[in-house]
């Protein structure tokens, strides 16, 4: 604290030189600003631990100043302590309430002086510390809450995150009347890749694999890896008609990809295209039951195809 950098407002250079060299022989760095809109000026562009403001200035009162720094987040919290000539009650709960940290009467006592500034620095190292420790604790919450909805290998949502997508979703097309399709994408033939070359290239062939899907998905689509080397995708306002085209952009773009650990392997996969419009689909596993049936019958007729549930 003894490097802190001390913006002083005063309008007498005569004060503010003898209060400067008090502060500097102390180890402080200082910077002196004679009036309210400079000293605004500096705290906003200038980084500053501390302000000593006088309450009488040319332009604008010291509280009309702390106030303004106040209520700006980049400057509230620079601790304030106001000097001034007048000592009545009156006149320290106006600075008090503009947002003064402490109050200081002239004439002060340069070691009382000292004390105050050392004990604002301290009480602001401790709520500096106090954000610090806050913000950690946010950045840990959101990266548990992203775990806890994001599958680990793919980066895509994972199957408890979709269900919950679902179960709204679903919903909101039964109420509505409005569409809602589900795409079930499956890798072809998985085992024999697993089988051939390994665990850790089966999961390198997943990985970009829900890449290619992602990217070939609309912004308002749910992309989420439904176990193994299974996937499934959300589109809502589609019919499964509609589903056709991107469905086809899905498996040409994964038969032409040429995946880095096996370049030599063509990698294909199969998809059934289900939509909560059949009278028969009343909850959200039927229409996974039916988005798998119709994903069947794709493996079925040949893989590397598509399917449409009835």
């Amino acid at each position: 604290m003894a490097k802190a950098k001390i913006l002083l407002v005063e309008d007498s250079k005569a004060q503010a030189g003898l209060v400067r060299d008090f502060l500097e022989k102390n180890g402080y760095e200082v910077i002196w600003a004679e009036n309210g809109k400079a000293a605004i000026k500096t705290a906003k562009t200038m980084s500053v631990d501390i302000i000593l403001m006088d309450l009488m200035l040319p332009d604008i009162s010291g509280n009309e100043v702390c106030r303004w720094l106040k209520l700006d987040e980049h400057t509230r919290g620079i601790p304030i302590i106001m000097l001034t000539a007048k000592d009545a009650i009156t006149d320290k709960v106006a600075g008090l309430e503009a947002g003064a940290d402490d109050y200081l009467p002239k004439p002060y006592n340069e070691i009382e002086l000292n004390a105050r500034i050392y004990a604002s620095l301290r009480t602001k190292a401790l709520q500096d510390e106090l954000r610090q420790k806050n913000r950690q604790l946010e950045d840990l919450l959101k990266q548990v809450e992203i775990m806890a909805i994001t599958d680990q290998l793919t980066g895509i949502y994972n199957r408890r995150r979709l269900i919950t997508i679902l179960e709204k979703e679903f919903r909101r097309t039964k109420r509505y009347g409005i569409s809602l399709t589900c795409m079930m994408i499956d890798i072809d033939h998985f085992k024999r890749i697993n089988d051939k070359f390994g665990h850790q290239i089966g999961d390198a062939v997943i990985k970009e694999t829900a890449g290619i899907i992602a990217e070939n998905a609309r912004e308002i689509d749910t992309v989420a890896r439904w176990g193994g080397e299974e996937f499934i995708v959300l589109l809502p306002q589609t019919k499964k008609e509609d589903a056709l085209q991107p469905a086809a952009r899905i498996l040409n773009t994964i038969s032409e990809h040429k995946f880095p650990d096996i370049p030599d392997e063509r990698i294909t996969a199969s998809i059934g295209i289900a939509d909560a419009s059949a009278p028969s689909i009343d909850t959200e596993e039927k229409l996974i039951h039916a988005s798998d049936m119709a994903l069947y019958d794709a493996k079925k007729r040949g893989r590397n195809r598509t399917e449409l549930a009835p």
